[in-house]
């Protein structure tokens, strides 16, 4: 995890930002206009409270230590994420203001819709659902279609996609998790995933996931996934192997650019109704200016903006 640089730490002093037109559910954000001679102190007493995914925690952590200019270890007060359902749960039963978050889940919107809620939400950072198996495997690609089949149970053993007589140990992340979400949109789309023989390949958490797939039965038969950003940065993927899927790597230049296929975002999420000069909406609207961006870019996310050169 990255340390706050002296430039960073400058940030603190923000910027009000003019007031964003429209919303978008995908797709990167226009930057905001700073509006000249405003200026705003965020406090503990008028930060607004934060939730999330577990992925986005060092990202919430980042922020909070930034506008308030604390350490991160003072800070870890403020950042309770109780992952992406519950950070959405959260916003819908005013008890956060502001979510830094993976996209919800179809039950999520419908929720929202029956309680005739309407949110501001813009996407602060590109992600990717990437594959991973035990670094001994010799499988290094796969593509889309493969993927697809394995995870509907069509494809059984790993020398049906180019490596050994060995059979394939799919393992599942549980419902309403981020990264399941995100499975079920953006890689099996109407395809009906595989329910598992065994219970206990459906794992919890990212990082119980990765664990199960890089020590299962010491052998290299498991295939997970998880985002990006949790097995690349926060070295989770040691003593694994992030697959290429249709011969493309996963890296931040594929993945913010689009040829990497299985891209999503992380987004900034609020209220419609929040006040325009409140504490909610300035901090939305700085996460997608370029000094947040830097801040999203500097702790190891891939920025929606690209980092300056």
């Amino acid at each position: 995890m990255k340390k706050l640089t002296p430039v960073l730490l400058a940030l603190a002093l923000l910027c009000a930002c003019a007031p964003q037109g429209g919303r978008s559910s995908s797709g990167p954000a226009a930057t905001p206009t700073p509006t000249p001679g405003k200026t705003f102190v965020f406090t503990r007493e008028n930060f607004p409270r934060l939730d999330g995914s577990t992925a986005t925690v060092p990202l919430g952590e980042a922020i909070a230590s930034v506008l308030l200019g604390e350490s991160r270890e003072n800070v870890a007060d403020l950042i309770h994420f109780s992952k992406t359902t519950g950070a959405y749960n959260a916003l819908m039963a005013g008890e956060a203001d502001l979510l830094v978050v993976a996209e919800a889940g179809e039950a999520t919107y419908a929720q929202r819709d029956e309680q005739g809620l309407e949110w501001s939400q813009e996407p602060i950072a590109t992600e990717a659902l990437v594959f991973m198996v035990n670094a001994d495997n010799p499988v290094d690609s796969l593509t889309v279609e493969e993927i697809q089949k394995i995870y509907t149970g069509e494809i059984t053993n790993w020398s049906q996609v180019g490596g050994e007589d060995r059979e394939i140990v799919p393992f599942q992340r549980n419902k309403g998790g981020g990264s399941q979400a995100i499975m079920e949109k953006e890689v099996m789309g109407d395809l009906e995933m595989m329910q598992p023989a065994n219970t206990e390949y459906f794992i919890g958490t990212m990082e119980g996931l990765i664990e199960a797939v890089r020590s299962f039965d010491g052998s290299p038969a498991a295939i997970g996934y998880t985002v990006y950003y949790y097995a690349e940065d926060m070295n989770m993927a040691d003593g694994l192997k992030l697959l290429k899927v249709d011969g493309v790597e996963p890296n931040d230049d594929t993945i913010r650019s689009g040829a990497y296929p299985f891209r999503t975002f992380y987004y900034a999420v609020m209220n419609a109704g929040e006040p325009e000069d409140g504490p909610t909406a300035i901090l939305y609207r700085w996460l997608l200016s370029p000094e947040g961006q830097k801040l999203v870019d500097h702790e190891g996310y891939v920025a929606v903006l690209a980092p300056e050169e």
